[in-house]
């Protein structure tokens, strides 16, 4: 099974006086898993994911960070990395969470990155999948448009932002195909007002920064909980030698390599995802 784009988050919460959307089911089996997605995504990646742990019986809470998807995206408020672990501990506190599996991709690996090891006792478990670390991010055509050219990069005319995302998103996947089509125009869904343009470059191009992850990297000796880096083996955008360095850094974590597989694992292989979680799970 495979949520349709508009049942993915069907509810609102309001967190720290901001909106979030949200999915949230209890589940039987004691677990709550929490999902994290990352840029350029929202909880859109998970539609494949999700139907498989509730069906198992896991609690599942999967929101779209402040500033992305169907969040709210106020132009004044932080959400770098480090704000929105902030975020996450508020998050859980409503939510009456008091411990939960982190499942995170991308900048959302780095928002758990931060929350494990603020708060470890909150976690059972923690995964990494294709997760930025260290000074892994942002690119260096990225950095050079954040420091250079970001205000005209902002600017710039929809059909010609909607085609720069286009490339980026593409590049996330082994086949090309797989980034088209309906799932090409739910990913983009997001940016194609103006106010959805300015938050692409104010609440997420504007916050890759790596200082967050290179000053968590020493603290992830400290982690205790079990830990699974899984990673594509294509991806273009975090070298695999990043995941190894996770691998090595974090106490007995395991680390996967999905063949075939680029940025976005959930699109090219859900399966492989859902039994590495599974698996995690045990």
């Amino acid at each position: 099974m495979i949520l349709d784009r508009g049942m993915i988050l069907d509810r609102d919460m309001i967190v720290d006086g901001v909106r979030l959307a949200y999915r949230q089911t209890t589940g039987r089996t004691g677990e709550t898993l929490v999902l994290l997605h990352g840029t350029p995504s929202h909880s859109y990646i998970w539609r494949a994911v999700i139907p498989a742990l509730e069906a198992a019986g896991h609690g599942v809470l999967a929101y779209d960070l402040l500033g992305y998807g169907a969040s709210e995206r106020p132009l004044n408020r932080d959400t770098s990395v480090t704000a929105q672990a902030d975020l996450l501990e508020e998050v859980l506190a409503q939510r009456e969470i008091a411990r939960c599996t982190l499942i995170a991709h991308d900048i959302g690996g780095a928002v758990a990155q931060i929350f494990a090891t603020r708060h470890p006792n909150r976690l059972e478990r923690l995964m990494l999948i294709d997760s930025v670390s260290y000074d892994s991010w942002p690119s260096a055509t990225w950095q050079q448009i954040i420091r250079d050219h970001l205000d005209d990069y902002s600017a710039m005319p929809q059909p010609d932002f909607e085609a720069m995302l286009t490339r980026q998103l593409t590049m996330t996947v082994t086949d090309p195909t797989r980034m088209s089509g309906e799932t090409l125009e739910a990913y983009l869904a997001p940016h194609r007002t103006a106010l959805g343009r300015a938050s692409f470059f104010e609440h997420q191009v504007r916050h890759y920064d790596s200082t967050p992850t290179q000053r968590t990297a020493p603290l992830l000796k400290t982690l205790t909980v079990p830990t699974r880096i899984v990673w594509g083996a294509e991806d273009r955008w975090q070298p695999v030698s990043y995941a190894k360095r996770l691998a090595a850094d974090i106490p007995a974590a395991h680390l996967t390599i999905i063949p075939n597989a680029g940025h976005f694992p959930m699109e090219d292989n859900p399966t492989r995802i859902i039994t590495e979680i599974q698996t995690l799970i045990g």
